[in-house]
């Protein structure tokens, strides 16, 4: 059912876009003093990641039981934005197993506006609706539209659209009072005030954007078991560095030697959960298999279940 949330008008001018009153003079620093200010100001970032953690923490909750029945990561963004959602989507199968296919992300402008700026696409509202709309998104979607400004029509068009189709809805913003935040049904505010460099949003937003988007997915992720303690245990070993990882990653768990590492994994396709829960429970790679599928892919339990 399509909501009525309407969007807050800002209650605070735009930060973002407000020259930092701490570098007027920037362009007559020495070198050494510019780099500085540049890397000093990236630790107002993490701050205001910090300060929007509990928003976070609920988006992360009320996405797992999406992903659980099956649903998509979908990332809505333009220019920097846009970029650092695509990243993040294609990240998350290397990284954690996850399908290709749940996890996309569309930018303002299509495909050539990741490597070129598309002018005038991030204005446009009907198109985010024409691209969310061929995506054929359901209510076990989640939707994570991100805009700095807080206000672009494309990602604005992207929500509105998603929340008629019942899709949870997540928006991220630098400014307070946006109406991505506003308009989503989880509103997440970065914080970050003025850039070094007047409206340059790729500077300390787009850092904040990143560790966000980072922390969500990865918490996600070890919600739905892909982490054991804290090792990466479904990753997809697709090349000799990652072939190394998943023997590293499996005599950790485990204490067992290189030699069964690599024997055990080879057995099982190179799953590294199956691979501990097969030298940790003394079974064959089958058994393991069935025990973490009973267990709903969760380790610890698979350690504990009785054998079938």
């Amino acid at each position: 059912m399509a909501s009525k949330k309407k969007p807050r008008a800002r209650a605070t001018p735009a930060t973002t876009e407000t020259p930092d009153a701490k570098h007027p003079r920037l362009d007559r620093y020495a070198t050494p003093d510019l780099v500085a200010a540049f890397v000093d100001d990236q630790t107002e970032a993490v701050a205001a990641v910090r300060a929007a953690s509990a928003d976070i923490a609920r988006a992360v909750d009320a996405a797992v039981p999406r992903m659980r029945a099956g649903g998509r990561l979908i990332y809505i963004g333009a220019g920097t934005s846009g970029r650092l959602g695509v990243l993040d989507s294609v990240e998350l199968t290397p990284t954690f197993n996850w399908p290709r296919e749940r996890a996309r992300a569309l930018m303002a402008g299509g495909d050539p506006a990741m490597y070129v700026a598309v002018e005038g696409a991030e204005d446009d509202a009907p198109q985010a609706a024409q691209d969310l709309h061929r995506l054929g998104p359901t209510p076990n979607d989640v939707v994570i539209c991100v805009a700095a400004s807080g206000s672009t029509p494309y990602v604005l068009g992207a929500i509105q659209h998603a929340r008629m189709c019942g899709a949870l809805t997540i928006g991220i913003a630098n400014n307070a009072g946006s109406p991505v935040a506003a308009l989503a049904e989880i509103g997440i505010t970065l914080a970050t005030g003025a850039e070094v460099i007047s409206g340059s949003t790729r500077l300390k937003a787009g850092t904040a954007q990143k560790i966000a988007l980072n922390t969500f997915s990865s918490a996600l992720m070890v919600r739905l078991h892909k982490v054991f303690g804290n090792l990466m245990v479904d990753l997809r070993a697709s090349n000799s560095k990652l072939i190394a990882r998943a023997e590293r990653l499996t005599m950790l768990a485990t204490g067992c030697t290189i030699g069964v590492a690599r024997e055990t994994l080879a057995a099982c396709g190179w799953h590294i959960k199956t691979a501990i829960v097969a030298i940790e429970r003394q079974v064959d790679v089958a058994t393991a298999d069935r025990l973490l599928d009973a267990a709903d892919g969760d380790t610890w339990a698979a350690l504990d279940a009785p054998l079938p």
